[in-house]
């Protein structure tokens, strides 16, 4: 009865804005466009790993970036054939040999990643392809920014491992623009100490989405792009991306309730007079009413939609459903799988279409996903 909603004309136009704006920030050292890497890790950012990939490859996109080994094969195994990064790097030599074996683009940011490709590169008697992962603040993967000995010395006993890019990640590039830049001037600093010392950098790459939007500065050879796409922004949205997806169900029953009726867990909420409601299979386990916490891109934990109720009810706000092109207020506390709506004096009949605005990533990946 649920599914996704995916707006096809909406993500095409992100999709041009985006590569509008990548075009406008002009051409690289090397005289060739910005490229655009779409990020697709999180089952496609919740519209489905292989359809969105696939929907983004008719659009031009041609390089991806995943962040798990499940991901990348799952994508060779559905034939795309366009090129993909693994954005972790590691040094399990199972993970590395599967990815080798389905020709995916390994990141090196440690002596032991370098160590364990030189010795698969080795054993197949090929050179394997990689991209230098640099720390430059964020506390994860990759080679410290200020540990260049150390990275020299693993970078120079590179043999059986081709360069195609280096790269870093943001932290807080969606809030904090000083701490944004000195991270962009650490990465160039280490481009420069790479270069002095002969070892190659291929395509640099920094900019998540929010920093390609707010640093053109900053777009180097390729620029890397994720919930852009979907128009879900952490900022104000300054060159008119759309939200593109929403969560589609039914109502499936119709009651009168009393004055003084409890409605949901915690008896949070009372009927203040007679009531006429519907119930809709939906809740916070489909993403109803989940949030991102800034530019995170992660679930916090899905409890935290019992302080955005409390909020709501001290606030004196309402979260709404829209039934037939009308909203209604939603009573109570939005359940595991389901949700109470005010219908009172309304024409609502049980199969009316319910709709809500939801981030797509946080919906069920069991929940069908529908392009239209």
């Amino acid at each position: 009865m649920n599914c996704l909603v995916i707006e096809k004309d909406d993500l095409r136009h992100n999709i041009q804005k985006i590569k509008e704006l990548a075009e406008k920030s002009g051409k690289d050292d090397n005289g060739n466009p910005v490229r655009i890497i779409a990020v697709v890790k999180a089952n496609g950012y919740g519209l489905g790993l292989v359809e969105y990939t696939k929907f983004l490859i008719d659009q031009g996109i041609s390089f991806f970036a995943v962040a798990t080994v499940e991901e990348a094969v799952t994508l060779r195994k559905a034939g795309i054939k366009e090129d993909i990064l693994m954005l972790s790097s590691t040094a399990i030599e199972e993970d590395v040999k599967t990815l080798i074996q389905n020709n995916i683009i390994i990141t090196i940011g440690s002596k032991a990643d370098v160590e364990i490709a030189n010795q698969i590169g080795k054993e197949q008697n090929k050179k394997i392809r990689a991209h230098i992962k640099i720390d430059t603040g964020f506390g994860r993967y990759g080679f410290v920014y200020n540990k260049r000995e150390e990275m020299i010395e693993a970078l120079k006993a590179i043999t059986h491992i081709k360069i195609e890019g280096t790269f870093s990640h943001f932290s807080i590039s969606f809030f904090d623009d000083s701490y944004t830049k000195k991270q962009f001037q650490r990465f160039i600093d280490v481009i420069e100490v790479l270069k002095m010392n002969e070892i190659p950098t291929g395509m640099l790459h920094i900019c998540n989405s929010s920093a390609f939007l707010k640093f053109p500065n900053m777009h180097l050879n390729a620029v890397r792009i994720g919930s852009a796409f979907l128009g879900r922004l952490s900022f104000q949205n300054s060159i008119g991306l759309k939200k593109i997806a929403y969560l589609e169900s039914k109502v499936v029953e119709i009651k009168e309730l009393e004055k003084g009726f409890n409605i949901g867990y915690s008896n949070t909420y009372k009927t203040p007079k007679k009531m006429k409601i519907a119930v809709i299979p939906c809740g916070y386990m489909n993403g109803v009413n989940v949030k991102n916490d800034k530019d995170m891109f992660r679930m916090i934990d899905k409890l935290r939609y019992l302080v955005n109720d409390i909020k709501l009810f001290f606030k004196k706000q309402s979260m709404k459903v829209t039934i037939n092109g009308n909203d209604y207020k939603i009573l109570g506390r939005i359940g595991t799988y389901h949700v109470v709506c005010d219908i009172t004096g309304k024409n609502i009949k049980i199969g009316d279409k319910a709709i809500f605005s939801v981030n797509a990533q946080f919906v069920d990946s069991s929940i069908r996903r529908e392009y239209r």
